[in-house]
């Protein structure tokens, strides 16, 4: 009797320390786990025009937005700015809805569009606020941009812009050095891990000039001095529905799930002049990583992160230990 208590209390005392020890390896691993990269992704997508002739800008955005929460960014995680103007405007003869190709195989509005700042909502001083966190206490979570130093956000704009400026809503301009600025204080309250910066305007190059904060990529559809070019229109619709360096982005997205191995750099890359009719300029120096390693899915993506351990405990010792 005596012989079986000492064991059952050995076998006890074998559980307790194998509990403890799996514990401080857990924590161990989970803290090594988060020192290696971002535990989040967040999307901050932005046109900068309205209109029924800018339906092109509207359409750039919006099959962006579809991209990423196809690869699984959810909404909740996405702040979109939208003038949402010309899928009920008048002129639209496909009513509630916004395409962006001349066959209108996807309707990029969709059922489940979630448009954070709405019309007039859109705006330089918004934008601004969003990125930096300088929102009133009045603003709901579903606007605000909740990033902490773990996250990478990827930042797409698109609308008219020139030499050192983007135009919002015929209004309003931001220019290279308040977009900069805004990059830096996200960076100095820890409110960013990486940064994916894409701009399809014209003279796109010019509003990368400016960044100087750490972990940033950035890539412009056209060079200062060259016009960013729509790729095709609807005769039905009767306007342009896509510009060309978002269409071609967008083709290649097309083919990656989100479980693709495919790399920033094979996208960053795959761009032809002479298809685009523009020179994509590519800014990597404030950036550390070899693009050639990064995964288009730690901007596109979302991050599930998990670990599998082989270790399996038996209480009731009908199981060997492994």
């Amino acid at each position: 009797m005596a012989a079986k208590c000492s064991y059952r209390l050995f076998k006890l005392y074998f559980i307790i320390a194998l509990v403890l020890i799996t514990s401080s390896y857990a924590i161990e691993s989970q803290e090594q786990f988060f020192k290696r990269g971002h535990t989040n992704n967040w999307a901050v997508l932005v046109c900068t025009s309205r209109y029924w002739f800018n339906y092109r800008h509207i359409a750039n955005t919006l099959s962006i937005y579809r991209s990423v929460k196809r690869l699984g960014i959810p909404d909740s995680q996405i702040i979109l700015m939208l003038a949402d103007d010309v899928a009920c405007d008048p002129r639209n003869s496909k009513s509630g809805t916004v395409y962006n190709n001349a066959n209108q195989q996807i309707n990029v509005y969709g059922d489940d569009i979630e448009v954070d700042y709405r019309g007039y909502e859109v705006t330089v001083e918004n934008l601004v606020r969003v990125l930096t966190g300088r929102l009133p206490d009045s603003v709901p979570r579903s606007k605000r941009l909740l990033t902490d130093e773990r996250s990478n956000v990827l930042v797409y704009m698109t609308g008219h812009g020139g030499n050192g400026f983007l135009k919002f809503q015929d209004a309003e301009e931001i220019s290279d050095v308040e977009l900069a600025n805004a990059f830096e204080q996200m960076w100095q309250k820890r409110r960013y891990h990486e940064i994916f910066f894409a701009i399809d305007t014209c003279q796109a190059a010019s509003m990368l000039e400016k960044f100087y904060s750490p972990n940033i990529l950035g890539v412009a559809s056209s060079h200062v001095g060259e016009d960013s070019h729509s790729h095709h229109h609807d005769p039905e619709i009767g306007v342009a529905v896509i510009d060309s360096w978002t269409y071609y982005t967008l083709s290649y997205l097309e083919r990656v799930k989100p479980t693709s191995k495919d790399k920033m750099h094979y996208l960053l890359q795959s761009f032809d002049r002479s298809l685009v009719m523009s020179t994509t300029k590519i800014r990597t120096d404030l950036y550390k990583r070899d693009l050639t390693k990064v995964p288009i899915t730690d901007f596109f993506g979302s991050v599930r992160n998990i670990e599998i351990v082989n270790v399996s405990v038996s209480v009731d010792g009908s199981k060997e230990l492994r």
